[in-house]
């Protein structure tokens, strides 16, 4: 069963976000603490991290090279999201997706969907 790492401070917007990935049937995680983004992807090997670019006051991008510089999770796709318009700083950190929010859960599918593994 594929699994997302949903990295998300708000506390409604994870719980749809979780709701909707079960409901098409993934395994989700939830981390809303950005100093616990790295632990918790190498307790959970997510096949797909989805993570806010505003987290805690701040922006996640150091976090997103931080992941990336990460031999044991490197590799594992990280798609972006936001409501201000950061696709290509997100992309030059690393993500392999940039979602603009507000965004239907068919668009969050399909760029997960993407990014999975063949």
């Amino acid at each position: 069963m594929t699994k997302i790492l949903i990295v998300e401070d708000d506390r409604a917007t994870s719980g749809l976000l979780k709701t909707v990935f079960e409901m098409e049937g993934f395994k989700t995680s939830v981390c809303p603490n950005p100093a616990r983004v790295i632990e918790t992807a190498q307790r959970e090997k997510p096949d797909v991290i989805l993570m806010d670019y505003h987290l805690a006051e701040t922006n996640s991008l150091p976090l997103l090279r931080q992941l990336k510089a990460d031999h044991n999770l490197s590799s594992i796709p990280v798609v972006m999201t936001s409501g201000l318009d950061r696709s290509e700083e997100c992309k030059q950190a690393g993500a392999a997706r940039f979602i603009l929010k507000p965004f239907r859960p068919a668009e969050l599918m399909t760029e997960i969907r993407a990014v999975l593994p063949k």
